[in-house]
């Protein structure tokens, strides 16, 4: 997920930290500027810094930090589709559901993919996660995005599990319904759990 090197790249998704209340992710393109209240920052002055530098505006009204993404400062800067989960409800969820590095997760829907990247994060490569998304849009935003976070365990599908299921069968170790009507997904979910586990889903 995301880049590991140390020093910021022409393509890299970085978090521009301006304020506590004020985190935007920025996908760095040589020749485009960022503006804010603080100034004018060019893309390609970020290109070489180590992640976490204190960035200067161009005009010397202020300064901004670029940090490496995260799912917890994801979850903070995230475009939002739809209500979220943050980190104290997610850290509770992958408790519970016992979500470790090489399991097979379902998530049902995907949303603005907040859940999504702290599950992809703690199931590794060696993972798997199933994400359905009702809404098309969603799903197709999502799924860029995913790519773009270079999110490769994860598998998105644009569908109504409610009516049409999972096409999964005993496969996944842990099941998470966000959904308006998560009981009609039940018996969808019961059947993509592994055979011989104790039920996980929320």
């Amino acid at each position: 997920m995301w880049s590991t090197a140390r020093t910021i790249a022409a393509g890299d998704v970085v978090i521009v930290w301006m304020t506590r209340d004020n985190i935007v992710p920025l996908q760095v393109t040589a020749g485009l500027e960022f503006n804010n209240r603080f100034g004018v920052f060019r893309h390609s002055d970020l290109i070489g810094h180590p992640y976490g530098t204190k960035v200067p505006s161009r005009n010397g009204r202020g300064f901004v930090y670029v940090l490496r993404p995260t799912p917890e400062l994801w979850t903070l800067s995230l475009p939002h589709r739809t209500q979220i989960l943050y980190l104290a409800d997610i850290a509770f969820i992958v408790t519970s559901l016992n979500i470790r590095p090489g399991c097979t997760v379902i998530e049902a829907g995907t949303g603005s993919g907040s859940f999504s990247h702290s599950v992809a994060r703690t199931i590794g490569p060696s993972g798997r996660l199933y994400s359905f998304e009702f809404h098309e849009e969603r799903a197709t935003k999502a799924r860029d995005e995913f790519a773009m976070h270079g999110m490769t365990m994860v598998h998105l599908s644009h569908r109504n599990v409610c009516q049409q299921g999972f096409a999964l069968r005993d496969e996944a170790d842990a099941v998470f319904l966000d959904l308006p009507a998560p009981w009609e997904a039940v018996p969808h979910a019961k059947s993509a759990l592994k055979v011989m586990l104790p039920p996980q889903y929320v």
